[in-house]
């Protein structure tokens, strides 16, 4: 579950979709705003698994739990101990 397995593809494993979920937070939005912007992103790089919305709240779950994520004013940003990209 929260590694990849036998029956747990690696690009949906909620170790990876946690990583892919901070890739779509180099700018702060809702869950909902973040939910599409995985989706395109999976999209884009025509990765073979699909990711329901539970699994993402799941990985939201262990994001939050570990302090890589932080919600303030009703958007999610990345938490202070997670590296900021420089664009």
């Amino acid at each position: 579950m929260l590694l990849p397995s036998k029956s747990i593809p690696s690009d949906q494993a909620m170790i990876a979709v946690g990583a892919q979920i901070l890739i779509q937070l180099d700018e702060p939005g809702t869950v909902s705003a973040i939910w599409q912007r995985l989706l395109e992103w999976r999209q884009n790089r025509s990765m073979p698994s699909a990711v329901p919305f539970w699994w993402f709240a799941l990985s939201l779950d262990l994001l939050y739990a570990t302090g890589a994520v932080d919600i303030r004013d009703g958007e999610l940003r990345r938490g202070r101990y997670v590296h900021q990209s420089h664009k």
